[in-house]
């Protein structure tokens, strides 16, 4: 029997790629995200490919309801996943004051909600048959505050905390999380945030595609490794952090990520 892997924000970029690697592992799949015709394109290539079974689920884990909906959807179906990818967020851009609230609590409802509760109520199982990976993507963004994208950078260490923590918890009984925290990523992420292009450290920091960082999330978590940063300059930025002012990398952040 094939273990199964849930992966959500599966449509594209980072979660299309964690799990055409699933796929390729030997995992059947349950994936969900808002796209329904993109999902379901994904799901015929992944069946085509690997002769996996993939089980599509299109919802807006946005939604307060949606995560224990999932659940419950995945307990009739007698599915407990062996792997969780957290993968969907998004991210709300533009000073704090200017940006509308209902954008800035999907983000929290997203990013930090949806996951904790999936998560939440997907560990029983996991730590019942002794055996699970989680691994919930973050951001190098967990590491410091994000003027012009305030809530965005605290969802994300929040995920990186919440994930640490778990994994503390967690040790010893088969069941291990992972924070996975890339740096630019091109994705549909910047433009569903409402991005506008941005100044100051533009090039300074290469982009790591998608299909790389999912590689490394997906390894990490195969071996239990409690973070991952892929990528020297990230890894190298990640550490610089420790030595610098609070003060002076929000300047620089806030610099990186306003507007041209």
């Amino acid at each position: 029997m094939r273990p199964w892997a849930l992966v959500t924000g599966a449509s594209s970029g980072i979660g299309r790629e964690l799990a055409l690697l699933a796929a390729a592992d030997g995992h059947d799949l349950v994936l969900v995200a808002r796209g329904g015709a993109i999902l379901a394109t994904v799901a015929e290539s992944l069946r085509a490919r690997h002769g996996c079974t993939v089980i599509v689920l299109p919802m807006d884990l946005a939604r307060r309801d949606a995560a224990d909906a999932l659940a419950d959807e995945l307990a009739r179906r007698g599915v407990v996943p062996a792997f969780l990818a957290n993968n969907a967020g998004v991210g709300a851009w533009g000073r704090h004051q200017d940006l509308e609230l209902a954008a800035e609590l999907d983000v929290l409802d997203l990013n930090v909600v949806a996951a904790t509760r999936l998560l939440k109520r997907l560990l029983p199982g996991m730590l019942a048959r002794g055996s699970g990976r989680i691994l919930n993507v973050a951001s190098t963004a967990a590491f410091q505050a994000g003027p012009w994208m305030a809530v965005y950078y605290a969802s994300k260490a929040y995920l990186l905390h919440y994930s640490e923590a778990l994994a503390e918890e967690l040790a010893g009984s088969g069941v291990t999380v992972t924070a996975l925290c890339p740096g630019p990523t091109p994705t549909g992420f910047q433009s569903a945030s409402g991005m506008a292009p941005s100044r100051g450290l533009r090039g300074l920091v290469p982009h790591t595609d998608a299909a790389r960082v999912a590689r490394a999330g997906y390894e990490a978590a195969r071996r239990g490794r409690r973070v991952v940063v892929p990528g020297l300059v990230n890894r190298l930025l990640v550490q610089a952090l420790r030595f610098v002012p609070r003060r002076v990398a929000n300047a620089v952040a806030a610099r990186a990520n306003r507007p041209a």
